[in-house]
């Protein structure tokens, strides 16, 4: 691409040297860079890419994009800006040709939820013949293969490529986890979304956003950013039993569509019923009342199909169609999942749930499923939001047996994760274990036959982050293997 082409995208900008002719890509690792690349500077939370210009020019960057002038030695022009991260979002969108417009773009933004409502439209649209991408927690889907991604919401570079690529590969639509952190970042700059959806929102992130009205500000502004040009073909999905809906509604011209259990919505779940491995409800919609069968568990699940359905409803989606995919669908990955036992005489779930809701919700789906008492094993992140602690651990008592531990304790200590922790318990049945694994065995060493484990907060995840290092871990697998010397060796 032309340089001075590229750059038209940056409106307020001063350039000091001589701009290239051309430029082939676009960088914000030195380590990465390409010859006749542009070197977008970032401040990220720990590096300054300040601090690598040097590095990125010899290794072949030709412009260098910060926001003030550096020392730099070598045949390189300096393109000034006031902020490199909005500027990274407008140039990463003008470089791909604005991808997103090409594809059916879905947006899903909440605290919690937004890995299974964009595991569910993927899933539904995949049984539908359909080529799809998803980005998000769990990494990057495309067309069936999984490639790791270091965010909910990427950075804007890495977003633009994604979306690129599963363009190029042919994708009808692309459904995307939307984090506040990435709207607030700019991380989003240049993705049209066609539908936005708004699972729930509940504490989490406020070492971040400092107050629940500005957390919930940021996640609005996926809707907001929907736009006003009512040519287009855009849609809202909105939990009706979420107050937060009020508020997004009056923020987009495009039309409502929401979905709910308790109050009037335009999908419905009522009569819903929770039995061994498989939910039923029936769900009223636009067309009828449909009677639905799934094996994903728990109330929550419920709204994460309403929400799917709808969104797929409002883009022309048959009915019919979207039932037939999700009574068909497995259980997401890290979701409530439950892990194959054999015949050990214990039940294992993992869930990703780190917010003090999510906790709640996934007791609540678990408790069908109780035969005799629930442990549950909570952890919370080092150096992340510290007032949702005692919330967490006071949810967490709503089971039988508690062991409050880690997860991803990077530069904090264990105790002070804990004392954390413990200030929120409502009972003496509970444990204090720091290292994340110790306290994965002491669950199986206190399980009885009958006995129900939750692992909380890893999900899928297969690490643990101490300091600034990602050590193995998974919670599933150390589980297994003290539960079957624990129980098999004790019937030999």
């Amino acid at each position: 691409m032309q340089a001075t082409e590229l750059l038209q995208c940056l409106p307020i900008k001063k350039v000091i040297g001589q701009l290239p002719e051309n430029i082939k890509d676009i960088a914000i690792d030195s380590r990465g860079v390409q010859p006749k690349s542009v070197f977008v500077c970032i401040k990220g939370y720990t590096v300054d890419g300040h601090d690598y210009a040097q590095k990125a020019v010899e290794n072949g960057a030709i412009i260098i994009v910060a926001d003030h002038e550096l020392d730099l030695e070598g045949d390189v022009a300096q393109v000034i800006v006031n902020n490199t991260s909005r500027a990274l979002g407008l140039l990463a969108a003008k470089f791909f040709d604005y991808p997103s417009k090409d594809m059916t773009m879905f947006g899903v933004t909440g605290t919690n939820g937004k890995t299974s409502v964009t595991s569910i439209i993927r899933d539904i649209l995949h049984g539908l013949g359909i080529k799809t991408a998803l980005s998000g927690t769990i990494g990057f889907n495309l067309n069936g293969v999984m490639y790791e991604s270091a965010n909910t919401t990427s950075d804007a570079l890495s977003t633009q490529q994604m979306i690129f690529r599963a363009a190029a590969e042919g994708c009808q639509g692309m459904i995307m986890e939307v984090s506040s952190h990435g709207l607030v970042e700019g991380r989003l700059a240049g993705v049209d979304f066609d539908v936005a959806i708004f699972t729930n929102l509940t504490h989490d992130h406020l070492d971040f956003h400092g107050t629940m009205e500005n957390y919930g500000n940021a996640k609005g502004m996926l809707f907001s950013q929907l736009g006003q040009d009512l040519e287009k073909d855009k849609d809202a999905v909105l939990n009706a039993d979420d107050p937060w809906s009020e508020r997004y509604q009056e923020l987009t011209p495009y039309p409502i569509w929401t979905y709910g259990i308790k109050n009037d919505a335009i999908f419905k779940g009522v009569n819903c019923q929770y039995h061994n491995h498989m939910t039923y409800f029936d769900m009223e919609t636009p067309e009828g009342t449909f009677p639905i069968k799934m094996h994903l568990l728990g109330e929550f699940n419920i709204y994460n199909v309403l929400a799917a359905t709808a969104a797929l409803y409002a883009r022309g989606y048959a009915l019919e169609d979207i039932i037939e995919q999700v009574e068909a669908i497995e259980s997401v990955k890290g979701r409530m999942q439950g892990i194959p036992t054999g015949d050990l005489p214990i039940s294992i779930f993992v869930d990703y749930a780190h917010t003090p809701d999510a906790i709640e919700k996934a007791i609540s789906a678990a408790m069908p499923y109780k035969k005799n008492k629930m442990i549950f094993v909570i952890g919370t992140g080092g150096n992340r939001d510290k007032s949702k602690r005692p919330d967490m651990a006071k949810m967490a008592s709503l089971s039988d047996y508690v062991i409050l531990t880690t997860d991803d304790p990077r530069y904090e200590e264990y105790d002070s994760i804990l004392a954390d922790l413990e200030k929120g318990m409502t009972h003496d049945h509970y444990a204090c274990i720091g290292d994340r694994a110790e306290a994965v065995k002491k669950a199986v060493e206190v399980a009885e036959a009958g006995d129900l484990i939750i692992f909380a907060g890893k999900g899928h995840e297969d690490y643990q982050i101490i300091e600034n290092t990602k050590y193995p871990h998974s919670d599933a697998e150390i589980a297994l293997e003290a539960a079957r010397e624990k129980f098999q060796s004790s019937t030999k």
